[in-house]
């Protein structure tokens, strides 16, 4: 590695090329970005690269695994958490959507990759942790249909509609930062539907029944009534 200095420094040398590849990769993307570009951005040496990620194709996958490793950590979490299943979804989701804050500029350059044309890339399988997110909200809410929080239906249907305002919360976060939602922001569009997945606790079904029942047939009486004074 040269004259590149050792020891507690080398973290530092390590961040700043992980910083600067991907500043790089976001506004030239990663086709257009070379070697020497990274370092001289970092102000280090190609061994320094070299020594720490072998190439660039190195420093892409690492800055993908990095990010990736947190969620599996809040995978992990949110599995032996206590609480509802509403509370663990809220906190689960606001912690994704936290992180994925934290590395927005990453994550502008997996949306490049994964959207947009190849660029050469090294392969990264974003689907897996797709499907890794997509099965936890669904276990969660499995759970809270089967404890009487949430009202019987299709447990992958209202996964849909909770991992949908996360998704556009995000997308919110790369367009339009200034209007997007934020985490408090996110927190209430999922009490709303908390709201719509709700078990009606305390009520018989006969009852509910029957108040929708009364509900209708008073919206009948008061259309009829309008009408009879119309004719008047």
């Amino acid at each position: 590695m040269g004259n590149e200095p050792r020891g507690t420094h080398d973290a530092a040398v390590r961040r700043r090329l992980l910083v600067s590849a991907t500043e790089l990769f976001t506004s030239k993307g990663y086709a257009g970005t070379t070697v020497r570009e990274i370092v001289a951005a970092a102000g280090v040496t190609k061994p320094a690269l070299y020594y720490y990620f072998r190439n660039k194709e190195g420093i892409y996958v690492e800055l993908m695994r990095e990010g990736f490793a947190r969620f599996d950590l809040l995978l992990d979490a949110v599995r032996v958490e206590e609480g509802s299943a509403a509370q663990k979804i809220h906190r689960f989701c606001g912690e994704v959507f936290g992180l994925f804050r934290e590395h927005i500029d990453v994550a502008r350059v997996m949306y490049a990759i994964y959207y947009g044309p190849p660029q050469g890339a090294p392969f990264f399988d974003f689907d897996a942790y797709h499907f890794k997110f997509q099965d936890a909200v669904r276990v969660l809410v499995e759970e809270g249909i089967r404890t009487g929080e949430f009202r019987k239906g299709n447990p992958v249907d209202m996964s849909w509609a909770l991992i949908g305002a996360v998704n556009v919360a995000m997308e919110s976060q790369l367009c339009h930062p200034e209007i997007g939602l934020d985490k408090e922001g996110l927190a209430r569009v999922l009490d709303v539907i908390f709201a719509g997945i709700a078990a009606e606790i305390g009520m018989p079904k006969k009852a509910a029944a029957g108040r929708r029942g009364r509900i209708g047939g008073q919206g009948a009486r008061s259309r009829n009534r309008s009408r009879k004074e119309g004719r008047r």
